[in-house]
């Protein structure tokens, strides 16, 4: 008879169905002997940004309470029709989303102002990222439309950003593949990220111009050149699953006290561009062949400091030469 042999994924597991197990009993005891739910002693204990946003986001995902469950759905239906949109409807929404869990949590509103405000801020942050991405979704769903007079204009830009002085002959021309288009027209490099991979672009070329046009000589560098836009697109793609997947939340809930915005995936976007560059450099690639295996591991670094609950990815601007 074979044994299943024991595996980490397994001890895993196992670890994970006994604290789901036993998770009530603890938050008991610790509420006894603290005097404090677990929400409290995350808002007064966990510093402020990702450590305690992210901790009171576990705790309520992971509670049991009917009265916690029915404040998530709210505020995510509060996001779907568009609620955070408004500074004073979503201030509302906040509000009286916090007065649910101070009656639910029987905490006393004047012993524990701070608390307040902590979860207020909190809440703020947790449901500001999921409207985040939504907004990133709805770019990336937009196709670019060449018959989209916005589009052409964003598209035409970019081109003056990254080539000033040098007049495109034609709107067809093989010109875009200076700056690292495939062929004579954009927008079919554009298919799978839509407009989102030319809003990303087009911040990085416009709030750190400068580093943008070296790293675009960086790209038509004879031996580890590669396609500026393209891989532009890449990192769009790299940038959208981490924002999917929650990976980005750590940062964004450092990078800002409010909550994010598209500003600051951008700020993402450019933070992997420039930091892509110096990692493909670094690797000294035989040609553009190599691509995929470098990409994955420069992701594999990014996802293991966004794992870090107080990370917070800053741009830095000095770029090599080469």
């Amino acid at each position: 008879m074979q044994t299943r042999p024991i595996t980490m994924d397994f001890i895993h597991e196992l670890i994970s169905y006994f604290y789901w197990y036993f998770r009530p009993i603890i938050k008991g005891f610790l509420r006894l002997t603290t005097r404090l739910c677990e929400l409290q002693r995350i808002c007064y204990g966990e510093p402020k940004g990702g450590p305690r946003t992210c901790g009171v986001e576990n705790s309520m995902i992971l509670s049991r309470d009917p009265d916690i469950v029915k404040v998530i759905k709210s505020l995510d239906e509060q996001i779907s029709v568009g609620a955070f949109k408004s500074t004073q409807t979503e201030k509302e929404v906040l509000v009286n989303a916090v007065n649910t869990i101070l009656v639910t949590k029987r905490i006393k509103r004047d012993l524990h102002r701070q608390f307040e405000v902590s979860l207020r801020h909190c809440l703020r942050q947790i449901w500001g990222y999921k409207q985040l991405v939504q907004e990133v979704e709805k770019l990336r769903s937009e196709g670019f439309d060449s018959e989209n007079l916005e589009h052409e204009r964003t598209l035409l830009q970019l081109w003056a950003l990254l080539q000033p002085g040098i007049p495109l002959t034609t709107r067809k021309t093989k010109q875009w593949q200076n700056i690292g288009f495939q062929g004579e027209d954009p927008k079919t490099d554009f298919r799978g990220m839509g407009t989102l991979g030319l809003e990303n672009l087009i911040y990085f070329a416009r709030e750190y111009n400068s580093t943008a046009k070296h790293i675009l000589s960086h790209s038509h560098h004879p031996k580890h050149g590669y396609s500026f836009a393209i891989v532009g697109i890449n990192l769009t793609h790299m940038a959208y699953r981490l924002l999917n997947e929650g990976c980005a939340k750590s940062h964004m809930f450092n990078v800002t006290d409010a909550k994010a915005t598209l500003d600051h995936f951008h700020h993402l976007y450019s933070y992997l561009f420039v930091e892509f560059d110096k990692f493909w450099l670094s690797e000294k690639p035989r040609d553009i062949m190599e691509f995929n295996r470098i990409r994955d591991l420069f992701e594999n670094n990014v996802r293991t400091l966004l794992a870090e609950p107080t990370t917070c990815l800053k741009i830095h601007i000095a770029v090599e030469n080469v």
